[in-house]
């Protein structure tokens, strides 16, 4: 079985189980049953349109975990965009090749997502090309998101003002310059904006937006389907777990990109009209 045909057969044996009904996407019980921890009605209305943006220098991985779980969405479009469809290659060298542009994106949106790096995304947080799509598209947009450093560009666009967010943790300190309210957390939910921690956050992040879009049991069967049960060699993954030792070596090693970013944030900041 391909991945992309993974939401199509699971939606067919979650009906047939009986575990979800057959109901139209705007119907009543469809649109609150996100508070249950039930699946979601089948939705049969148009799919979900969500919009990831990909560019040059960013971290795959920032990308391919959530765009495993939004693909695995029931009724769901999941379009990579860029300024245009030419290939874009990640920080690690991986060629992406978006499947949209600017232009052609959809108007109106379920999900508007952002993911990190470091160069490649610090060039994005002036980029009046970029910091235009994101506003135009996030006026209808149900959710924005981002993961990692994505959340800096989201706040350069002056999308993050009055929220809480989160970031990579050698970032975070960055959100209040564009207006955000910083929290020390894997994931952060406020009002419509949700926002993921560093890198491999990308898959806590894209389970909670899972749950918003299709219910918790639908999410839970994603986690167990993926098996989703991190068990790191080290506990070694936060700043709080991490030796003194570790700490300050990253922190250290992200200094001079921490310093770009900085620059980029205070100028985006005067930009925003946020300095006193």
């Amino acid at each position: 079985m391909y991945r992309r045909d993974f939401a199509k057969q699971l939606g067919a044996a979650l009906l047939a189980g009986g575990l979800i009904c057959e109901l139209p996407a705007n119907s009543q019980e469809s649109a609150t049953s996100s508070q249950s921890n039930m699946p979601h009605a089948m939705p049969s209305g148009p799919p979900l349109q969500i919009a990831m943006l990909v560019y040059p220098g960013m971290t795959a991985m920032d990308l391919v975990a959530p765009q495993l779980v939004f693909a695995e969405l029931m009724n769901s479009a999941v379009h990579l965009v860029w300024k245009s469809k030419e290939t874009v290659t990640s920080d690690t060298g991986i060629p992406i090749v978006p499947t949209m542009s600017f232009s052609d994106c959809p108007a109106e949106l379920d999900v508007l997502f952002v993911g990190g790096g470091t160069r490649g995304t610090w060039a994005l947080m002036n980029d009046s090309g970029v910091n235009e799509f994101l506003r135009s598209r996030s006026m209808k947009a149900k959710l924005v998101t981002s993961v990692c450093t994505g959340s800096l560009v989201l706040g350069a666009a002056g999308l993050l003002k009055g929220y809480r967010a989160t970031s990579h943790w050698v970032a975070r300190d960055l959100l209040p310059l564009l207006g955000a309210i910083p929290v020390n957390a894997r994931v952060v939910e406020d009002r419509n904006r949700i926002t993921g921690a560093g890198v491999t956050a990308g898959m806590d992040f894209a389970l909670r937006v899972a749950t918003r879009l299709r219910g918790e049991k639908y999410a839970q069967i994603l986690e167990l389907a993926n098996e989703y049960d991190p068990q790191p060699p080290f506990k070694s993954g936060n700043p709080q777990d991490a030796s003194p030792e570790v700490r300050e070596f990253v922190r250290n090693f992200y200094a001079p990109a921490m310093g770009e970013a900085r620059a980029q944030a205070m100028q985006a900041r005067l930009r925003l009209g946020l300095s006193s």
